[in-house]
């Protein structure tokens, strides 16, 4: 029989070894993947295919929150950062999504997000204890989709129907995202909460976080940068590693997503993207840390921020390294 050779999916082709997982002196697991740098005048370098198509999942909501700011979406602070997030879950964050709804005149109810508890396993612990089912109030992607909505009803554009492709709302993300990436979205997909998902490169990602970072006050861009920067916490929540490392680096926008990626800038314009092969989010802090000390961003915090354990009946017997050591 003749072998049929089945080309490699260009995100395989395009991919490294960017960490690896180490027990004790032995390499039991390598993480392959992308990661693509821009440098303060916007040049794009990295390790793989930093040009090569990938689905940006959450990492793409400060894209997202942009497009609502230029829409005519009134929130600054923690409910833009929390418009930003992929949050835990916590009461303040549940409470946060409300406050967004309720000023925009709508309840729970217009959410459109898939439903789940809460990401924090406490909060999750607390509402199985309550008896309180999955909803799209306590999905970590709740915040968006407020935001979306609330959007909607400052634009004069119909809510029903928000999460179509088709409407102005998801079009003007479209746009959006084609302008602050510099990439036109390859595929439009569904994200796992229900929103249109558009594609891009990590050199693409790297580039609009760039431009978010630098943007000037008051400019949608700006906004967003300024909540993200100083509301860390609506991002995430707590112990969430892309809390801990804006928490670990002065003026860092950082934002990770689903499948294992992440991006951040410094408020010079140095920005990163990473996408890990496999999904998994283990060596993004990692990573992250080592590309930032790269940068001359190093900080005792951020070096405890970027630590990974590898554990051995309950202690640390290695860790999560990055290939560049």
């Amino acid at each position: 029989m003749t072998a049929v050779t089945t080309p490699l999916p260009p995100v395989l082709a395009g991919a490294v070894p960017l960490a690896h997982v180490e027990r004790e002196g032995t390499v039991e697991s390598v993480h392959l993947g992308t990661l693509a740098t821009c440098d303060a005048g916007g040049r794009i370098a990295g390790r793989g295919d930093p040009h090569v198509g990938f689905l940006p999942r959450s990492a793409l909501k400060p894209v997202q929150a942009v497009a609502m700011l230029r829409a005519g979406l009134d929130l600054d602070g923690e409910l833009l950062a929390l418009a930003c997030a992929s949050h835990s879950g916590e009461p303040d964050h549940v409470a946060g999504v409300g406050a967004i709804l309720t000023g925009a005149g709508l309840g729970a109810d217009a959410l459109g997000n898939t439903p789940d508890l809460p990401l924090d396993a406490d909060a999750a612990a607390a509402a199985r204890a309550a008896g309180t089912a999955p909803a799209p109030l306590l999905q970590n992607c709740s915040g968006k989709h407020a935001a979306m909505l609330a959007t909607c009803a400052a634009a004069g554009w119909p809510v029903a129907g928000y999460l179509d492709p088709s409407h102005p709302l998801q079009q003007l993300v479209r746009e959006t995202v084609a302008d602050l990436t510099g990439v036109v979205p390859h595929v439009t997909t569904v994200d796992g909460c229900g929103a249109p998902l558009f594609g891009s490169t990590p050199a693409g990602l790297a580039r609009a976080f760039s431009r978010i970072a630098t943007a000037p006050a008051g400019t949608p861009e700006g906004r967003v940068a300024a909540a993200m920067r100083t509301h860390p916490w609506w991002v995430g929540g707590t112990g969430r590693a892309v809390t801990r490392l804006a928490l670990a680096v002065p003026g860092l926008v950082a934002k990770d997503g689903a499948e294992g990626v992440l991006a951040a800038a410094l408020p010079d314009g140095r920005a990163f993207a990473i996408t890990v092969l496999d999904g998994s989010p283990r060596p993004l802090p990692v990573l992250a840390a080592d590309v930032l000390e790269g940068f001359g961003a190093g900080t005792p915090e951020l070096a405890a921020a970027g630590r990974v354990d590898v554990l051995g009946h309950g202690r640390p017997v290695g860790s999560v390294r990055p290939m560049t050591d």
